[in-house]
């Protein structure tokens, strides 16, 4: 190649235009920064050996097309990691060889070059060939990482997204955990202030349940302290004409023996009552103090009775005025049932009680003098079970309450007459404490009964 006419310029602009192809390809302005300032200018050597061919043969052009190589080759060595780049050198690889080869057979061995130029032409068509294939692979390869890296970002900014989200959830979560943390804080709080007024309501019902059976005991308990009283006096009375009789000269032996009968009688009666007085005694000692749990075989007709009286008493003790007709069927065949006798004993107390706080208020509101106030309790044994039933003629409970009695704190007296606990108490007593059964019916202005089931 002559340096003087325009293949010189070409061959220059060729190899700038590969230059730059180069450059863009492998992107070597932000991959190589440093490189690309000198790589961009590689150019110019073709300039300067534009000016050496002037002086110098042309195996020259021959050095500007191994500087044209070598800096692609030690641009894609620094690049070697990135696929598309080793396609590339592969691609470049054997065309540049068979060029070189070519120019420097055509300079140094042109006979042979001459005789050989069929070949050299075919391999080149070759390399060239060879060379675009791989020059379209190299930039499918571009694409595709181009594709994967684009996807990638998409990827990394969906995790970004994602990551703030989840930043922002487990701060809300936080937040949140917080927030419930402290309303459980306070529900905890509010609880434990809810136990205690409960405790306070509870040991409050116990204290007005034990104050009837405290104002009845202290009316029923007086008949057998009179007749102790009564008797012992009698009794002193016999032991005195006895100490006299015995001290005459002519003792009368019959009416020693009427004396000591009648002493003995008048003790034996005073041993009674003061064994009825002692039981009215133990029934309030047991119904005040805590219940153990411990179950004992109890006469229920006797316990159901005893209440019964220490009730009304005990209302009668409030309103003197006050008067029922008390009716009683118990079943003898009962016998003895096991069961824990001062809760059972505080069930019935409260049942006596309402049933006469009902007739009572009912006689209050009684238009005419015709109503009689009656409480009826019975007992009786049915399949295996003890049935204690308490009925009463007074006000009755309106039916849209009766799912509400046996819930706690809820009551159908005027404020300041009832804590609600009562049937609240009675109803777990009886179901969770003896495994029976609760039932009320009643209907409004006739009346209301309660059904209790205890297993016999």
């Amino acid at each position: 190649m002559n340096w003087s006419d325009g293949e010189s310029y070409i061959a220059i602009g060729l190899a700038s235009v590969i230059i730059r192809y180069i450059r863009k390809f492998l992107e070597t302005e932000t991959r190589l920064p440093g490189w690309d300032r000198y790589l961009k200018q590689v150019w110019l050597t073709g300039f300067i050996l534009m000016g050496f061919g002037s002086i110098f043969p042309d195996p020259w052009l021959i050095w500007y097309e191994l500087i044209i190589i070598f800096s692609i080759v030690y641009t894609i060595s620094h690049l070697y990691e990135f696929r598309p780049a080793r396609t590339l050198l592969l691609a470049i690889a054997p065309y540049s060889f068979i060029l070189i080869v070519k120019d420097l057979l055509e300079h140094l061995a042109r006979k042979f070059y001459n005789a050989n130029e069929d070949y050299v032409s075919s391999t080149s068509t070759f390399a060239i060939i060879w060379l675009i294939t791989f020059v379209v692979i190299a930039n499918n390869q571009k694409k595709s990482l181009a594709k994967a890296q684009l996807e990638h970002e998409k990827e990394l900014e969906q995790r970004r997204i994602i990551e703030a989200k989840k930043n922002e959830l487990e701060y809300l979560v936080a937040e949140r955990t917080a927030e419930i943390t402290r309303q459980k804080e306070e529900l905890e709080q509010t609880v434990t202030e809810l136990k205690a007024t409960q405790s306070q309501l509870v040991q409050s019902e116990k204290m007005a349940s034990l104050g009837e059976l405290t104002a009845g005991i202290a009316h029923e308990i007086q008949n057998p302290l009179n007749f102790v009283n009564n008797f012992s006096e009698v009794s002193i009375e016999l032991i005195d004409e006895l100490t006299e009789e015995q001290a005459k000269a002519d003792r009368d032996p019959e009416l020693e023996a009427e004396l000591l009968t009648d002493l003995k009688q008048n003790l034996q009666k005073i041993t009674h009552h003061g064994g009825r007085a002692s039981s009215i005694v133990k029934g309030m000692l047991q119904h005040s103090r805590a219940s153990t749990g411990q179950r004992e075989p109890t006469d229920l007709n006797a316990l159901t009775d005893e209440y019964l009286r220490l009730a009304y008493h005990g209302l009668r003790a409030k309103d003197k005025t006050f008067n029922a007709t008390l009716k009683t069927d118990f079943d003898t065949s009962l016998g003895q049932i096991s069961m824990v006798p001062q809760d059972i004993g505080r069930v019935l107390l409260n049942l006596f009680t309402n049933a006469f706080y009902a007739v009572q208020q009912r006689q209050k509101l009684a238009q005419d003098s015709t109503y009689q106030p009656c409480v009826t309790v019975s007992t009786r044994c049915a399949n295996g079970e003890a049935i204690i039933t308490v009925e009463d003629n007074g006000t009755g409970i309106p039916e849209s309450v009766q799912q509400k009695i046996f819930q706690p704190f809820f009551t159908t007296k005027p404020t300041g007459e009832g804590t609600g606990l009562g049937l609240s108490l009675a109803y777990d007593i009886v179901t969770k404490g003896h495994s029976g059964t609760l039932e009320v019916e009643s209907k409004e202005g006739e009346g209301t009964t309660f059904i209790i089931t205890l297993p016999a």
